[in-house]
Parts: C-alpha cells; sequence; structure tokens
C-alpha cells in the first residue's frame, strides 16, 4: 500500500500541525511541497486536489482531504492505536473540538490577518490593531490554559495545532512571560514531551517569524 502523501510548506502551521501528528503516530509521509508565493496552489494539478486551493492536502491512496483538523482526525482515526490524540468519549472530544476550532477561528485566523497583510498586500508594518487583536488572542488561550494542555490532562491534536500557530507568531509578536506563564509553561511542556517537537514544527515555526521580519523590512524598502 502506499505512503499517505502530504501537500505541504514547512512555513504553514497547519502543515506542521499535520507533520506533529504524524511523527507522534509514527506514520511514514511522502511529502510534496506546494509553494505558495509561487503559485503552486493554483496551477490546474493542484486545483484538481483541492478546488480551495490550500494546504495541507492529504492523498491517501485516493481519499483527498483538504484541511488540517479533518486531516489529523483521520490519521488518528486510521492509524492510531489509541485514541489519546482524538478521544472517543464524547466530553473529551468535545473538548478537543472547541480547541480546535478556536485555533482555526481566532489564533490562526489572526495570524492570517497579519501575514495576508505582509506577504501579498506588502505593507512595510504590522497595525498596531492588529497587534493588539492577537494580543487578545494570547489573552484567551491563557486565560482557558486551566490544565496541562489546551484540552485538558493529555496532550492531544488540539496541542498541535495551537501551538503550530502560537509558536510562529511569537516570533513577530512576542510573548510576555509575566503576562502569559500558562501559555508559556505550556509550551515549554510540548517542546520537552516531544522529541520530534523541533523537526516537525520548532524549526519551521521559527523560519516563519523570521521570514515575516525579513519581508517587512523589505516592503519598507519599496
Amino acid at each position: 500500500m502506499p505512503k499517505p502523501v502530504l501537500y505541504t510548506v514547512g512555513l504553514s502551521p497547519p502543515c506542521r500541525a499535520v507533520e506533529l501528528t504524524a511523527k507522534a503516530l509514527g506514520l511514514d509521509l511522502e511529502r510534496r511541497t506546494v509553494d505558495l508565493l509561487a503559485g503552486d496552489n493554483l496551477k490546474p494539478e493542484f486545483l484538481k486536489l483541492n478546488p480551495k486551493h490550500t494546504i495541507p492536502v492529504l492523498d491517501d491512496d485516493g481519499t483527498i482531504i483538504a484541511e488540517s483538523h479533518a486531516i489529523m482526525i483521520y490519521l488518528v482515526r486510521k492509524y492510531g492505536k489509541t485514541d489519546a490524540l482524538y478521544p472517543s468519549d464524547i466530553v473529551q472530544q468535545a473538548r478537543v473540538n472547541e480547541a480546535l476550532h478556536f485555533e482555526s477561528g481566532v489564533l490562526f485566523a489572526r495570524l492570517r490577518f497579519i501575514t495576508e497583510l505582509v506577504f501579498f498586500a506588502r505593507k512595510p508594518e504590522i497595525p498596531d490593531d492588529r497587534i493588539e487583536y492577537v494580543r487578545k488572542a494570547y489573552r484567551l488561550l491563557e486565560d482557558s490554559l486551566s490544565d496541562e494542555f489546551v484540552a485538558g490532562r493529555g496532550m492531544t491534536i488540539a496541542d498541535f495545532s495551537c501551538i503550530s500557530t502560537v509558536a510562529s507568531t511569537v516570533g513577530f509578536i512576542p510573548l510576555d512571560k509575566s503576562e502569559f506563564p500558562r501559555t508559556i509553561a505550556w509550551m515549554e511542556r510540548m517542546k520537552k514531551q516531544l522529541p520530534y517537537y523541533e523537526e516537525a514544527n520548532g524549526a519551521g515555526a521559527t523560519a516563519l517569524g523570521q521570514f515575516v521580519l525579513k519581508q517587512l523590512a523589505d516592503n519598507a524598502k519599496l
């Protein structure tokens, strides 16, 4: 049976969330890089896979899934030896789903509000209101971290999704440890408990933060 194919790029937080999930499952993926800035996602062959032209996209022997949270749930359900990363218990599962929706609707949405300005509108600086919007998202995460992980005592795909975005955003909108101690502690906990963290998420998150800062500097020269 062929390996599942992941259309991905290391700078993308949703792609890295899928990578974290695959690593946690011990799943070997075939990776195909999609350069968004070069328009690879708008080419006819890619649009046949995903008319919404977003990444990540999973092709599992002809089964195509084109959204990171859906991919992660699918991988755990199909390849996981346990349901720890996406619990079957209806209450625990609801907690995970809640955190996943918070990541896509708040954390990642507010990151995109900035990266779209930087990369596509070529703005030379991040507007103050958008910085404050991100800091409010940090506050919502901080206030909801009442346990070790975002959906309770056990690490789940919700943690993979949230940390992929937060670890990227702090590269250009830093977290103050005195103001967000729970969030900092959660991030450190993830790094310590995942031996593959740097490979699957840390390096890409750092690279995205640096890329945003470099692009801001370049935009200022235009």
